[in-house]
């Protein structure tokens, strides 16, 4: 009387489909997976040690930037190539 039988799970299962839609389930799934695939792969880096994994960190994002002359005002070098 505690436990669901195969028939109670496959009622569940239609009603689930007829809610939600199957392209929903699917994207849902994939994302499941990906989220899955991306924590082992994360625990798996953490778990080596940097010198061991034979791989470079990734470098800083590229910074703006700007020349100034003498009285401390910012000239736009893209601008300037512009006219």
């Amino acid at each position: 009387m505690g436990s669901f039988s195969i028939w109670h799970w496959l009622i569940v299962l239609v009603i689930v489909i007829l809610v939600f839609g199957t392209k929903k389930l699917k994207n849902i799934g994939s994302d499941l997976g990906g989220a899955v695939k991306g924590f082992k792969d994360g625990m798996k880096d953490g778990s080596t040690p940097p010198d061991a994994s034979g791989t470079t960190p990734p470098s800083a994002p590229p910074t703006q930037v700007s020349a100034t002359t003498s009285d401390k005002t910012t000239i736009d070098v893209e601008a300037k190539q512009k006219h």
